[in-house]
């Protein structure tokens, strides 16, 4: 998804605060309070993932071209080829084999790794609708189970049980099984765990499982992004044992874990927060969140002055604590209504800037809302599966659960802040301009109910790919043209790895669409059919090619930023109108499915772009998109289901209907 601080590097490069020694678990630790207990050590693999290759410069240019063809005429193409190769055989190698040999002087993590924290932690816009991204969780499937209190004591619960996994390396690790008859076994583990940790990759390697990179989940928790002139900065203390919560723009903090390290347990926690719930204090005057949705240099200030007027203390409880847990007081209307509240709310109730948000409305609809620079998606997917099977498979509490009978008004404190005129005058105009902005966001969303990934992996279609095409189509028929698209692809299967994109505009697309849109009846269903399979084919290789670290997009950021760090002249071939053009892309889109989330979603890169947030599931396709003025979201979902009808027409040997 949408949509950056290079890692600390402890011992054999990893991050400080996890992948060094485990803390020692106490033989006597209460039961509950871990969600599993993986024989394999959780970041067992870490040590011996492969390095992320830097590919050669000639496929870069070859696969950067032919993602260029769609979207350039022939004069622009021709003239971008001769830039293509001037950069290939002059400044583009020189950079090419510097960027190599600093990569052979930096084994302990990635190329990309570095440049890319560097992109986000100096991008100075905010980070709401720029970058932070949201995940719906289902209903939990008893539906008593679903009221505010109740899952809010059950995901919280659920929650810590996961810190206390992942610190104690009890987390099972992230792997991608292609055999899970071999690998996913208790056999293979046994026989793994003593695989030394710098070889045991290879041992996994051997039955087609596929370990990932694990080394950014140390900042799910007790994490921060915070404000600083020029370029942000990671914050972590996991020596913090308190939550943050927030209602009404109020601030709470109370311990989840006690000295021991232990889980407080499920009763206390369900008692701190129906304290919360039942606090009658009205929404504060000057609500202080809103400033985490400022531009990252106006925040910086105002964050200075917040620490210069006597709020360093609480602002640090703010920064340090587990995770912001956001309780809000109305129910969730409808998919539209979930996808505004989860993205941006009304600004008085998120501190955007925490690794993540935990967001439980009045009817125990749920959501993470994530800041993205710490991490990718891999990592809170994991958080959000994990989350959701323990508290709904072992909820903590029932509905029935009575809370403890302690004092909450001792163990729960309200952070009271200290705001001068100026610090006032801040929150104003930061609430201004959010509500200004938000204003301006449209999102929609359909649920395609004809078929989903059972009748197109029949049909020997990537279910992935036909999502794409329709895309391409859609934006066909209600804008006339093929524009630069992006789609995010993880490379977790590497140290350090984080994204490459896959680009699915290409000319088989171009082709397909145009057949689709314009001209149905020249052809038959079988030759529609057969286009779309020689799109399948090369969305596939596409998309393999950037799991495998070998796309275009990274490897040219890479050099283009090694060209800015070493201050030479920026290449002609960045300066090429056609680079900034497909660079601006107009079709932003993300994929994930899981039977915990119900849907995710953010907003578009560039002001006339769209946001797609989609999943092909079994049998149906979601599609959930967002888009600005200038573009019209509705419109776009309309045409998105006009081309899935006409393809599964074609598949279904039907001619199309204009």
């Amino acid at each position: 998804m949408v949509p950056r601080l290079l890692l600390r590097a402890g011992p054999r490069g990893l991050p400080v605060g996890l992948g060094g020694p485990y803390r020692p678990l106490s033989a006597d630790s209460a039961p509950g309070q871990y969600l599993q207990r993986s024989l394999v050590p959780t970041m067992h693999y870490q040590n011996s993932l492969p390095r992320l290759p830097i590919p050669k410069l000639e496929d870069t240019i070859r696969r950067y071209l032919s993602a260029q063809k769609p979207l350039l005429d022939d004069g622009q193409f021709r003239k971008t080829e001769q830039l293509c190769k001037s950069f290939e055989n002059g400044l583009g190698k020189e950079l090419h084999e510097q960027l190599v040999a600093q990569d052979k002087q930096n084994k302990h993590t990635s190329y990309i790794s570095g440049p890319w924290f560097d992109m986000y932690l100096t991008a100075r816009d905010s980070v709401v609708l720029n970058f932070n991204p949201f995940m719906a969780f289902n209903p939990d499937p008893k539906s008593k189970y679903n009221g505010q209190l109740t899952r809010a004591t059950n995901m919280t619960v659920s929650a810590v049980r996961f810190l206390k996994t992942l610190r104690a390396g009890l987390l099972e690790p992230e792997v991608f099984h292609l055999n899970p008859a071999k690998s996913d076994t208790d056999t293979f583990k046994k026989l793994i765990r003593f695989v030394p940790s710098s070889l045991s990759w290879y041992g996994a390697y051997l039955v087609n499982a596929y370990p990932l990179d694990m080394s950014q989940y140390f900042r799910l928790f007790n994490s921060t992004r915070l404000p600083k002139p020029s370029r942000d900065e990671l914050f972590t203390d996991d020596k913090a044992r308190h939550l943050l919560v927030l209602r009404k723009g109020n601030f709470y903090v109370f311990d989840v874990l006690d000295r021991d390290g232990n889980v407080v347990s499920a009763s206390e926690i369900h008692a701190h927060l129906k304290y919360i719930l039942s606090d009658s204090s009205p929404a504060p005057e000057f609500p202080l969140a809103y400033l985490t949705s400022e531009n990252r240099d106006v925040w910086a200030e105002l964050r200075q002055k917040l620490l210069s007027s006597g709020n360093e203390e609480t602002l640090r409880k703010v920064d340090s604590a587990v995770f912001c847990l956001c309780l809000d007081d109305f129910p969730i209307k409808d998919l539209v209504h979930l996808s505004h509240s989860m993205l941006h709310g009304d600004g008085t109730n998120r501190w955007f800037d925490k690794s993540f948000n935990l967001i439980i409305a009045k009817d125990g609809t749920a959501a993470v809302h994530f800041e993205h620079a710490w991490g990718d998606g891999v990592a809170v997917l994991r958080f959000l599966n994990e989350v959701f099977k323990d508290s709904t498979q072992t909820p903590a509490i029932t509905p029935q659960s009575q809370p403890a009978s302690t004092d909450s008004s001792v163990a729960v404190h309200k952070l009271i802040f200290k705001l001068n005129d100026a610090l006032k005058t801040g929150i104003t105009a930061a609430k201004e301009k959010f509500d200004a902005t938000m204003k301006t966001l449209t999102i929609d969303c359909i649920q395609f109910q004809r078929g989903g990934k059972e009748f197109l992996k029949k049909q020997k279609l990537s279910p992935d790919a036909v999502a794409q095409l329709a895309f391409q189509m859609a934006f066909l028929r209600q804008y006339g043209q093929t524009v630069a698209t992006y789609e995010s692809c993880s490379t977790a299967a590497f140290k350090h790895g984080r994204t490459e994109t896959v680009r699915p505009a290409s000319i088989f697309t171009k082709r397909c669409s145009e057949a689709f849109v314009r001209e149905p009846s020249k052809h038959s269903p079988d030759e529609l059919r057969q286009m779309m399979a020689d799109c399948s084919k090369y969305h596939g290789q596409l998309t393999k090619e950037a799991a495998m670290g070998q796309g275009f997009d990274r490897h040219l950021f890479a050099l283009r930023y090694l060209a800015a760090a070493k201050g030479v002249a920026l290449p002609e071939l960045y300066l090429d109108p056609a680079y900034r053009q497909i660079n601006h892309n107009i079709l932003s889109t993300s994929t994930l499915s899981s039977p915990a989330v119900n849907l995710g979603g953010f907003a578009p890169v560039v002001p006339d772009g769209f946001g797609i947030g989609y999943a092909v599931h079994d049998s149906w396709i979601g599609c959930n998109v967002s888009s600005y003025p200038g573009r019209n979201a509705r419109e776009f979902l309309h045409c998105v289901e006009k081309a899935l009808e006409d393809m599964f027409d074609a598949l279904e040997g039907k001619s199309i209907k204009t």
